[in-house]
């Protein structure tokens, strides 16, 4: 009897976790630019949606796309006044959800570059976070190659489930 109630209790996290993780993720995240862009950057704003699909008990797949902006130091330019570099990833998004709420993931697909002279590049995301329900905190990696160069950011976030 104590094996089949906690079988029960086992199943009824485990569609917990599913329905949490199911769904429109709407997100929002800032980071801290490394790599080549760490010299004239200091700073990163993102946002993404994102709508999850399970496709067995813990993976969860799905389209996403965002926003994903770098802040310039004017200081490093003489005070000339310089775009932002702006991207739009839009990506494949994958899941796993382990017990307890803890996640990894990652974004993969292309970066649309916004601005003049930015044509965007290859998008990846690997993320880690944990669950709490309709919100999760996630730690991630944002990397942008682009032809002579790469964007990259290490991030903290925020996601809510609708």
């Amino acid at each position: 009897m104590k094996r089949l109630v906690l079988i029960i209790c086992f199943m009824l996290m485990g569609v917990t976790v599913m329905q949490a993780q199911s769904g429109l993720r709407v997100g929002a995240n800032i980071g801290l630019p490394v790599g080549d862009i760490d010299e004239v950057s200091n700073f990163q704003a993102g946002a993404d949606l994102a709508y999850m699909i399970g496709v067995a008990d813990m993976l969860f797949v799905g389209p996403m796309v965002g926003y994903t902006r770098f802040f310039m130091d004017e200081d490093d330019f003489g005070g000339f006044e310089i775009d932002d570099p702006a991207f739009l990833p839009i990506a494949a998004s994958g899941r796993v959800s382990l017990a307890r709420g803890f996640l990894f993931g990652t974004d993969i697909g292309y970066a649309v570059g916004l601005n003049d002279g930015n044509d965007g590049g290859f998008y990846y995301r690997p993320q880690i976070g944990y669950n709490f329900g309709k919100i999760g905190l996630i730690g991630s990696y944002t990397g942008i190659s682009v032809d002579g160069g790469s964007y990259g950011s290490i991030n903290i976030g925020i996601e809510f489930g609708l």
